[in-house]
């Protein structure tokens, strides 16, 4: 059975993506740590207070980004209709 995606809620959707894209950004903080840790201190591509600001302003770029993107979908869904998805229930 075909059924479309009419419309997305702008401020439930940029919640989730924001939040996912802190969770990811988490995960490549790390890598950023190594780095400006072994690099020599003259040479330091970026202070580390930046390594811990850089998840939340991830997150905080994919709370913006999303917004504006299930804005667009939805005035676009709206002149050519939405994207069409087949569902199947199961047992």
């Amino acid at each position: 059975m075909a059924q479309q995606i009419r419309r997305f809620g702008v401020g439930q959707t940029a919640k989730v993506v924001g939040v996912l894209y802190t969770l990811m950004g988490l995960l490549v903080v790390p890598i950023f740590a190594l780095a400006a840790i072994f690099a020599p201190e003259s040479e330091r591509p970026f202070p580390l207070w930046l390594v811990a600001c850089l998840p939340f302003v991830y997150g905080l770029l994919g709370l913006v980004f999303s917004s504006i993107a299930c804005l667009v979908y939805n005035m676009v869904a709206g002149w050519v209709g939405g994207i069409e998805v087949e569902v199947e229930e199961t047992a």
